[in-house]
């Protein structure tokens, strides 16, 4: 493996300037000098093999509690979702479980961090406000041996992330469904992209790729509204409006495209036979469609409940010293009017889809294996199932 530079508990390169000035420090003193490990995990992007529950068992790791932190950035439904799925699991598993919200303030969350580290936590999940501050915090509970759930943003003992193509080719992909069997092939169609923001650019290629071999689909506004909200959809939609009074299709994430609807609304250019879809299952976007009677036709969700339960029962996993993933797919689910009610039910009983290989596979897909006595593989890159 690409990777095997990264074995064995050696002095990296991160930690080069800090481990040489413990030395002199400790000369100085005239004390032992004992070289602190500090590994910087797998820091090239490598493709990990599907994980293996059957991988042996090794070491227990020493002088941690049986609990489990979450560092939760903000008490958005997402997040919140993830919580319930941890508490759940840490139920289930007999460990306690914390959660500490430091409301996007992100020196808050460092500390709140720290606070886990001090307390032995054996597992902390955190959804980072700011990734490369709250990175050194967590590489000191890797260090530690305690398990690192990572929402997205590395450094984690299992990365857990959306294939972001994916994501977008399946609400493009329903939208070309909807242009082909109800308007006929024809569409103006709308994209609010966060193109701006990188990693969430393959969202709307998928987009684009969905409809690009559709003749007579014309993309009239392909843009990035000045905020990532409801009010940035709103006024981007104005605009669009006033060049292209006649909309077929709306596609982004489900705030702006809520944004969009309503000034669709206030214009009095919304249409039952008009498809509007987002991503993310925001709650909103979920009335929209379970009314039934708008053009609110789909929302891409991404279930937190689930894989919160699932990051739940791999950090009972790794205190009991089993192999556990190094990362997690989140698989996009296609809300419509006619799933919505099996959909809310496996939120509100993550346990059961955790526990049902066939509707667990529907929402998640692990890769790697890393356990306590492999805890140096941590990977240290942005991952991403994807090659696109």
């Amino acid at each position: 493996m690409a990777a095997a530079a990264a074995r064995g508990f050696g002095v990296r390169r991160a930690s080069t300037v800090s481990l040489a000035a413990t030395l002199l420090a400790a000369c100085l003193a005239g004390l032992p000098v004992v070289a602190e490990e500090r590994p910087e995990g797998i820091t090239t992007p490598v493709t990990l093999a599907p994980f293996d529950p059957t991988a042996p068992v090794c070491s227990v790791p020493p002088g941690l509690s049986r609990s489990i932190g979450f560092a939760q950035d903000n008490n958005r439904d997402f997040m919140d979702g993830v919580s319930h799925g941890l508490e759940q699991a840490a139920r289930d598993r007999g460990l306690s479980y914390v959660a500490r919200v430091s409301d996007n303030d992100a020196s808050r969350q460092a500390e709140d961090v720290e606070l886990f580290r001090t307390q032995k936590l054996g597992a902390v999940i955190s959804a980072p406000v700011d990734a490369p501050s709250l990175a050194p915090h967590l590489q000191e509970l890797m260090w530690s041996g305690a398990y690192v759930g990572g929402v997205v943003p590395p450094p984690a003992t299992t990365i857990l992330n959306a294939p972001q193509y994916l994501t977008g080719r399946t609400l493009g992909d329903a939208a070309a469904a909807h242009i082909r069997n109800v308007l006929g092939g024809k569409a103006k169609v709308v994209l609010l992209t966060h193109d701006s923001l990188q990693f969430l650019t393959p969202r709307f290629v998928a987009m684009r790729d969905a409809l690009k071999d559709m003749p007579e689909v014309e993309i009239v506004a392909d843009i990035s509204p000045a905020t990532v909200n409801e009010a940035g959809g709103y006024a981007t939609m104005q605009l669009i409006l006033e060049a292209h009074a006649d909309v077929d299709v709306v596609l982004g994430a489900d705030t702006v495209v809520l944004g969009a609807l309503r000034a669709l609304r206030e214009a009095g250019r919304a249409r039952p036979e008009q498809f509007l879809g987002g991503i993310d299952g925001e709650p909103a976007a979920v009335a929209e469609i379970e009314a039934g009677n708008g053009p609110y036709k789909a929302s891409i969700a991404l279930s937190s409940p689930v894989f919160g339960y699932a990051l739940g029962v791999l950090a009972a996993d790794w205190l009991e010293g089993k192999s556990v993933p190094q990362a997690m797919d989140i698989l996009p689910f296609a809300l419509t009017r006619e799933n919505i009610d099996e959909y809310e039910a496996d939120q509100a009983n993550p346990a059961a889809v955790y526990a049902d290989a066939a509707k667990r596979s529907a929402y998640l897909r692990m890769y790697g294996n890393i356990c306590y006595d492999s805890r140096d593989q941590y990977l240290n890159f942005p991952w991403s199932s994807e090659s696109r």
